[in-house]
């Protein structure tokens, strides 16, 4: 029995190693460091990066000519050139800038965190991250569902799939996170193969098209004068192609993502972390190049659509519903040729998901576990791979793999991040007081405004599903919060030179380092004279044994980790270190620690009773990083150090 307990324990701790292992970075998630800000990924050309971002991307093809026809009619092909037009002359300068000031895949979020300072900006973030899981866990199951979509209604799949669309949805949501949790380098070799082949077969199926209405050039004739019997003169056609563009907001799906895995791109030897030069000039040409290729296949998938397909069969339980460019695949390639174009679209838009999780496997851990809002162990991919993947399996149940259901939802999130990103760098733009900027950069910010309210009123289902995340996000991350608000949260502590040569002093005199911890009001001789003649006649410390005074003054008690820094001040005869940090009790346990491990002995800590109700000075200690100072000092320490022998000492006295 003894052998077997010993032999599952084994077994717990090589799957808890291989869970927290990281992707070929070098380290683990435990080895990066508790607090740190960065993750080490393994880099790849620009291009390849391209490939796993353009799976979703590129994967729209699949569905948006379909969505424009049903939307615009014979319009299609003019609201889409103002989508082509929004993307080149809109996305893709905002996230250039974007690349520029947040090179290391933090996106517009980190543009926007500093916005608001204290416990504000943390709820911006959070709101922000609740549009971005809404995003991206969309795309996931959205992609999953319209793949299976496509499964079910190829002539060549038998009938008795039809009614398992939820199963298949799930199987194909597991099968995407299981290449995940084998790795990032794996899941870019497969976007590159897919995405490849993808844009070939629809190269193919755009040219035997426009094939098509060049040998045959009245469909062109049928379609202006369906136009100009429908709207009149060009003007119109424009005017009504602006308010109907933006039912077509799903095409701009993937510039969130782009600057997401920035990380991920390969720059040149010369990058240096504060700016890796290379990695941004890498990521623009992501960026342009994949903006590029997606306007030409929007155009000209709008244009033979439109004018080789019947409007009756975009219509729910059209052959062309959801599949335009496949439909085309079959009529004139072939059976052959169009089951080959069907399988690729599956592929793509199965693997459409691979764009998003990277997206989030990269955003979250670098901001919920800085804020405490999130267990350290989510700073490692795989286990973060499992909840994802067991969030889109709760949402594919919810919505039943319903691809017109989640729709909504995706477009919001895409949206309200570009509205961001773009409001976001027409404040960059102000502050370096560039005026052609702002007034560039806000007319664009307008713009998407614009588009994401017409979304909103015309889908307000996917305002509230964004809701139901940002609550989410916010209430577990309040909790986490919590319940981590006992670590030491610190990434280093700085002593100055007087400080230094205090404790130097303190250890060379005595056997014992004494602190007074005080709340400093006057910060006079008579403050000190009075604190330290307490706390004596309290603990009973001998006149002959010299203290320090310890104060702490917390700098953002929002944030969950700082850099602890520890000045010497003399007031007269007495000798005080002053510190900055997160949270008063935290800092203190932290120094108190500092001490011990410098010295070589237990430092001891006094403190004063508090009087008042306990719930009270909970409620401080989350907020304002203050509260009940010895008690919770005392399970900071009791937490960092199990051996009570090695543990500093908390006096309370009065």
């Amino acid at each position: 029995m003894a052998r077997q307990m010993s032999s599952a324990r084994r077994s717990r701790k090589k799957f808890v190693r291989w869970l927290l292992e990281e992707d070929r970075r070098g380290k683990t998630a435990e080895k990066a460091g508790a607090y740190s800000k960065e993750t080490t990924h393994r880099k790849h050309p620009w291009w390849q990066v391209m490939c796993l971002t353009g799976v979703d991307y590129f994967s729209t093809l699949g569905y948006q000519p379909g969505i424009a026809a049903l939307a615009a009619g014979a319009l299609s092909p003019f609201a889409t050139l103002i989508l082509v037009l929004l993307t080149l002359f809109g996305a893709l300068p905002i996230y250039r800038r974007v690349a520029d000031i947040s090179p290391h895949g933090e996106g517009s979020i980190a543009m926007l965190e500093h916005l608001l300072s204290w416990w504000q900006g943390k709820l911006l973030v959070l709101c922000l991250l609740g549009f971005v899981a809404t995003d991206f866990i969309i795309t996931i199951t959205l992609s999953a569902a319209d793949a299976t979509a496509h499964v079910v209604e190829n002539p060549l799949v038998p009938k008795a799939l039809h009614g398992h669309e939820i199963g298949i949805t799930l199987a194909l949501v597991t099968l995407l996170g299981a290449v995940f949790l084998k790795g990032f380098r794996e899941a870019i070799g497969i976007a590159v193969f897919l995405v490849g082949t993808y844009l070939l077969l629809n190269l193919i199926a755009i040219g035997v098209s426009a094939h098509q209405i060049i040998s045959h050039p009245s469909v062109i004739t049928d379609w202006q004068t369906t136009l100009f019997a429908n709207h009149g003169n060009p003007l119109v056609m424009l005017g009504v192609s602006a308010i109907l563009f933006p039912k077509l907001a799903l095409g701009l799906s993937g510039f969130e993502t782009g600057v997401a895995v920035m990380p991920l791109v390969q720059g040149k030897s010369s990058d240096t972390e504060e700016r890796p030069q290379g990695r941004i000039y890498n990521t623009h040409k992501l960026l342009t190049t994949a903006a590029v290729i997606m306007s030409f296949f929007l155009i000209t998938s709008s244009l033979v659509t439109t004018l080789l397909i019947p409007a009756q069969e975009f219509q729910a339980g059209g052959r062309a519903n959801g599949r335009a460019l496949a439909y085309l695949a079959h009529l004139y390639l072939g059976e052959g040729f169009g089951t080959i174009y069907d399988l690729s679209t599956i592929s793509i838009l199965w693997f459409a998901g691979a764009s998003a999780m990277a997206g989030l496997l990269n955003i979250v851990p670098r901001y919920l576990p800085r804020y405490g809002m999130a267990p350290n162990w989510a700073r490692a991919t795989r286990p973060l791979v499992l909840v994802y993947t067991a969030i889109a399996f709760v949402v594919t149940i919810l919505f039943r793999a319903s691809v017109e259901a989640q729709g909504g939802a995706y477009a919001t999130g895409v949206l309200v991040l570009m509205t961001s990103a773009a409001f976001a760098v027409t404040l960059a733009a102000h502050r370096h007081h560039s005026r052609r900027g702002t007034w560039t950069f806000g007319v664009i910010t307008l713009v998407f405004v614009y588009t994401t309210i017409t979304n909103i009123i015309e889908r307000p289902e996917g305002i509230r599903i964004a809701a139901f995340f940002i609550g989410t996000i916010i209430v577990t991350s309040l909790v986490s919060r919590v319940w981590r608000s006992t670590e030491l949260r610190f990434d280093h502590i700085e002593i100055d030179e007087t400080a230094h040569r205090f404790i130097t002093e303190e250890e060379a005199s005595q056997g014992t380092i004494r602190l007074i911890a005080n709340r400093r009001n006057e910060g006079d001789e008579q403050e000190y004279f009075m604190k330290e003649k307490e706390v004596r006649e309290d603990n009973h410390i001998p006149e002959t044994d010299s203290v320090l005074f310890l104060e702490i003054q917390v700098s953002d008690a929002s944030e969950f980790v700082d850099n602890i820094r520890v000045q010497g001040v003399q007031v007269g005869k007495y000798r005080i270190l002053q510190a900055q940090g997160a949270a008063v009790p935290n800092t203190i346990a932290a120094i108190l620690f500092y001490l011990r491990d410098q010295t070589g002995k237990i430092p001891h800590a006094y403190f004063g009773w508090v009087e008042g109700n306990p719930i009270q000075y909970l409620l401080r200690f989350m907020l304002f990083g203050e509260g009940d100072i010895a008690v919770v000092t005392r399970e900071v320490l009791r937490r960092a150090e199990k051996n009570p022998e090695r543990r500093p000492a908390i006096h309370v006295g009065g």
